[in-house]
């Protein structure tokens, strides 16, 4: 499972208040903690208005490269903005979005084409906006991974999100995804699969157990990565067992070296 670290997001309360007094000693904390229980990038975000936007991701891009090596995912709704932040990045880490709407892709795609970025792509466009029928977010997916080969972009350099739909307003939410997932997969085995999974449960109690039961379907279904607090034991043993289930832990070996001590302890 390839861990996106979620915590440096300024939509999350706490983040956000760490970034609004400037609290360099909090913000390298959790880039610290996240590279430690095992993420692949660390996701970085401002959820500040949309003026100071480039200064925030400046900020805390150059607070985690001074804590981790562990790259970091550019996270913004808008390209243009994740193309200036590029530069400040010291190696190629992940680039948290783009999609079929607009220009998106083909603003992107050219940016990073000879580069060992590699990008998350969101089922939506403009034709459909979100959709929930898990066959046009598969067409969806096509069209960007089709787009992006013709730049030269392989497969395995894309994240595709299905986006999942809340449960709480939709009780197909997780059907929809997992039939998404297993599409895409098949007909496009090279590419990623990922996602937000605490969407699933917003708006429900003990969302926690939701979270953990969503992450098992989905990586049953073909989901390899998630962008998910590392730091947060149940999920990251959820993780380890549902690996060892689908036989993708030769001899449970991760999994007995996860509890080593008789409980989850760091990644590293």
């Amino acid at each position: 499972m390839i861990i996106i670290g979620e915590k440096l997001n300024g939509f999350i309360p706490a983040t956000l208040k760490a970034i609004e007094s400037k609290d360099e000693a909090y913000v390298k904390d959790l880039a610290a903690k996240q590279s430690k229980y095992g993420s692949a990038y660390i996701d970085v975000c401002a959820g500040t208005d949309p003026q100071n936007e480039h200064e925030t991701l400046e900020w805390l891009m150059k607070l985690v490269q001074e804590t981790t090596d562990t790259p970091v995912s550019i996270d913004s709704s808008d390209v243009s903005t994740i193309i200036d932040m590029i530069p400040h990045a010291k190696k190629a880490g992940l680039i948290n979005s783009v999609s079929g709407e607009g220009e998106k892709c083909d603003k992107l795609f050219p940016v990073i084409a000879d580069t060992e970025w590699n990008v998350v792509a969101l089922t939506c466009d403009d034709e459909n906006g979100i959709p929930n029928d898990p066959k046009i977010k598969a067409k969806i997916a096509g069209d960007i991974i089709k787009k992006a080969e013709s730049y030269g972009i392989a497969q395995e350099r894309l994240y595709i999100d299905p986006l999942v739909t809340t449960l709480a307003t939709m009780n197909e939410a997780f059907a929809s995804f997992g039939d998404a997932v297993r599409i895409i997969k098949e007909e496009y085995p090279g590419v990623h699969i990922t996602s937000g999974l605490s969407n699933i449960s917003y708006g429900l109690p003990y969302r926690r157990s939701i979270n953990r039961v969503f992450l098992t379907l989905a990586m049953a279904a073909g989901m390899d990565s998630a962008i998910i607090d590392p730091t947060a034991e149940d999920m990251r043993a959820a993780i380890f067992a549902t690996e060892a289930l689908l036989g993708q832990d030769n001899y449970c070996m991760n999994y007995l070296k996860a509890f080593k001590n008789g409980d989850i302890g760091p990644a590293k």
